[in-house]
This record gives C-alpha cells, structure tokens and sequence, in this order.
C-alpha cells in the first residue's frame, strides 16, 4: 500500500480536536524525524520539523516557513441528562446537518463509543420531517447507565467522529480530519523530496494548532520562528455538484497555487514559474479574503512575513468524509521542495519591496 496512504490513514483516523492535538503531534514527530534535523514543539502545542542549510551553502542562510494545521473539529459535551444521554456541542465549524447517525468516540476517563440520535421520523410532524435536525435537539447515545456515566464521562470532554479511512477508485481516497492533515502529509512528502536536493534556506515545516478556531497556532510559531517567507498548505474546495467552478479546483490536477492580497507577489510568480519549469501540474485559486487559513496568521506576524498559499483541492470539506486525490499531494510536495531548492539569501532580499 502507498506510503502516502497509510500516514494520512492513520492521521485521519486519529482525534486531534482544536487544542487537544496531542496524539496526531506524536504520530508527526515519529514520521518526519527521518527526513529533518531537528524537532521541537512549543507551549502553544506547534510543531516545528527544522531541515538545515546545506553546509556548503551561504553563513546567512533565510528562514522559510511551512504551515499546515494539524487540528480538526470536533465536538464537546454540555449536559449529561437523568436517563444517560449526552447532549453537546460543536467545536470549530461543524455542518450539524451531517452528524445525525454518525459513530462517535466520547473521550472522558477512556474513550466511550456511542451514536448520534435524535427524535424517530415516525414521531414527529410533517413540518418537522421536511427540515434537518438541529445540533440542539441531536443527543449522543453510548447506552451506559447513569452511574457509569457519571464515572467516566463529564461536561468538557471532547467527542470525535469515528471513521475509517477509505480507499476509493485509483489515488482518491476519503475520511475525516483530511482538512488539514492532507496539508500535513504534503509538508511530510516536501522533506522527503528534498532530501535529493541542496538548499540554501533553513525550513522549518510546522504542523500548527488551532487553526479551526481561530489560526492561533500559526500566529504564535510565526512569531517565534521569524521567517523570510511563509507558506501555509490547506485544502480548497473542488469541483462537484452544487459548487460554482470559478469557487472550486479540480481533484487530481495538481495543487491550487493561491492568489490574493494575502499572497507575496514575488512568491506567487516564482511558485508558478517553479512548476513551469518542472513540469508540475497545477491550478490557480483566486482567494481574495486573506482569512480561513494560516496564511493569515503568517503574513501579519511580527512586521510582516511575504507569505503564499498552496491548497489541495478537497470535496465535502467539513463533513466526515472529506475526499481528495493523493496525487495532488504528491505534487504539492515536489513543487514546494523545488520551489524552496531555489530559494537564496539574494531572492530573500528582494522581498523587501514589491
């Protein structure tokens, strides 16, 4: 099975809601330690994965900065009601229309599977069958008594979607938490691609925090950090029924190079320029908020960070089975690893001005 497949596997499949990326941390750190000099988190719960200079290259070697956050939503409970149903709510942006009958891990003193009910059609009016059910009137269900509850579940435990990982027909492949930890996996496939070439930058691949609730973790590492140039890797959404073509990206056609005030223009030109010249599929992404991503986080940090954005297109973003193609992943990693191989002390002071 495809290296690829079986990390983003296992870092779906994995709970790591906003705050609580603890786990999915653990796996990262295991996996990119081969491909860099150094780890290391931070109080926030960042990780950063430090690859080096090239010793033969220049003293004064520039930070670059990669980000992806490492984070998902999720859900927490609020009221643990007399006959042992649990009722909850959401944490980072949820689609409440997509959770009733879904598999869910309650994780309290251990983690409790239950279910997501609500009131039987059969029970209600006709007006009420024509609507979705709203997060409020939704309760879980792990069938335990109420003494066992009390002793293994409280109010504040964090509630994740159970789902497998699936592989669907050729590279595409489905799940939860794809949004972002498929940004994670391309800062992975970023340093194994470079271990075949010289770099006259210092990078630092972060696996942020936070990011469904408000991009904390890449402020506070881009603070710390203090990079010349930062780029965050997402996902966007792709093309399917109900999404206007000029909002979405193709799935399988390579990485989306985004464009927008949030975007250095000198990084923007020489990403496209990069995958020109080796041939790298791609797309273009007009994006012209700055926010929904860590690109924001990096470009105001400090005085300012010429920063870029590169998306991985990604159809049902926000439910629980997010779908995106593997091969634009692997693009992805080829274009940044190239991108950053050409990156020098010179072209870094450039950006000085645009």
């Amino acid at each position: 099975m495809d290296d690829n497949f079986t990390l983003l596997k296992k870092l779906s499949e994995t709970s790591g809601i906003s705050g609580y990326e603890q786990q999915v941390s653990q796996i990262i750190s295991e996996n990119f330690a081969p491909y860099c000099d150094e780890i290391k988190g931070d109080k926030m719960g960042n990780l950063m994965a430090v690859k080096r200079a090239d010793k033969d290259s220049s003293n004064r070697a520039p930070r670059i900065m990669l980000a992806a956050h490492m984070d998902e939503i999720g859900l927490m409970v609020t009221k643990i009601e007399e006959k042992g149903f649990i009722r909850f709510t959401s944490v980072g942006g949820i689609d409440p229309r997509t959770l009733l009958a879904q598999e869910v891990v309650i994780h309290g003193l251990e983690d409790i599977p239950g279910i997501i009910g609500a009131k039987p059609p059969h029970l209600t009016n006709e007006n009420d069958r024509k609507k979705s059910v709203e997060m409020e009137k939704m309760f879980i269900d792990p069938v335990l008594g109420k003494e066992d509850i009390d002793k293994k579940i409280s109010v504040g435990d964090l509630i994740s979607i159970k789902r497998e990982f699936l592989s669907l027909h050729g590279d595409s492949a489905a799940g939860k938490a794809v949004d972002d930890r498929a940004g994670v996996l391309v800062l992975y496939q970023t340093l194994k691609e470079l271990q075949q070439l010289k770099t006259k930058v210092d990078l630092y691949a972060v696996a942020t925090v936070q990011e469904e609730v408000g991009i904390r973790g890449a402020i506070t590492s881009t603070f710390n950090i203090n990079p010349e140039i930062g780029i965050a890797i997402d996902v966007c959404h792709a093309t399917m029924p109900g999404v206007d073509e000029e909002d979405a990206a193709e799935m399988g056609k390579g990485p989306a190079i985004g464009v927008g005030p949030h975007v250095h223009r000198s990084i923007l030109q020489r990403l496209k320029e990069t995958a020109v010249n080796y041939g790298i599929e791609h797309q273009i992404e007009p994006y012209p908020s700055p926010r929904g991503t860590d690109t924001w986080g990096i470009q105001v940090a400090r005085t300012g960070v010429a920063s870029g954005l590169i998306s991985i297109p990604l159809r049902y973003m926000h439910t629980s089975v997010e779908t995106l193609s593997l091969t634009d992943i692997k693009k992805a990693g080829q274009l940044l690893a190239r991108f950053i191989a050409s990156l020098d002390a010179d072209f870094v002071e450039g950006l000085r001005c645009y």
